[in-house]
């Protein structure tokens, strides 16, 4: 894997007239995981996006090296080409059709169902498969476990354990628990104004 870093340097979050964090610095490597914690509405969306390059920060800023992949409340798969036809846009170097991975999250049987049809853990699962397809270093994962069942909640975490191991990094936002060894955290609410 192509080295990768993410650092964020004196990041603020403003929505609104509201800061809804400021003074946020991380320096993340090859390797490394963070989770950021927080209550609803103190920004951990927010900062997953401005880390992403999607949205701007209010102050500071965000260096990243390597490719970063997004996972959200939006699986980003055609809700009406089949799972199959959908995961293979976003891989470049095949059709999408990793056998082993896709037994791995229990889509196997599901490559002809349309997306749109999929249930809640299954879109979650499937946008799994996109992120993986992309071989971005850098995951950046909101909510990552919402909508999960036990089994695949410890297949994320099992997921994003392999990614760091092979060199890739992660920043989590997500008001669940992680269990992942040499996991950093982050608490939103002592950045919040």
């Amino acid at each position: 894997m192509q080295a990768c870093r993410l650092v964020a340097t004196d990041l603020a979050c403003r929505r609104g007239d509201r800061v809804l964090f400021a003074g946020l610095s991380l320096d993340l490597g090859p390797g490394a995981a963070c989770q950021v914690t927080a209550a609803n509405g103190i920004g951990k969306s927010s900062l997953i996006r401005i880390l992403a390059g999607l949205a701007p920060a209010w102050a500071g800023s965000v260096t990243r090296e390597g490719m970063a992949g997004l996972l959200d409340e939006r699986p980003a798969l055609d809700p009406h080409q089949p799972l199959g036809k959908a995961l293979a846009f976003w891989h470049a170097v095949d059709d999408g059709h990793d056998p082993v991975m896709l037994a791995r999250l229990g889509l196997d049987d599901l490559l002809d169902v349309p997306v749109r049809y999929l249930s809640t853990g299954q879109k979650k699962r499937a946008a799994l498969a996109r992120l993986i397809g992309q071989q971005a270093q850098i995951w950046l994962l909101d909510e990552p476990l919402n909508g999960l069942d036990t089994a695949a909640v410890a297949l994320v975490e099992t997921l994003v354990a392999d990614h760091c191991a092979s060199g890739g990094l992660c920043v989590i936002a997500s008001h669940q628990p992680f269990a992942l060894p040499g996991l950093q955290r982050l608490d939103l609410m002592a950045l919040a104004l």
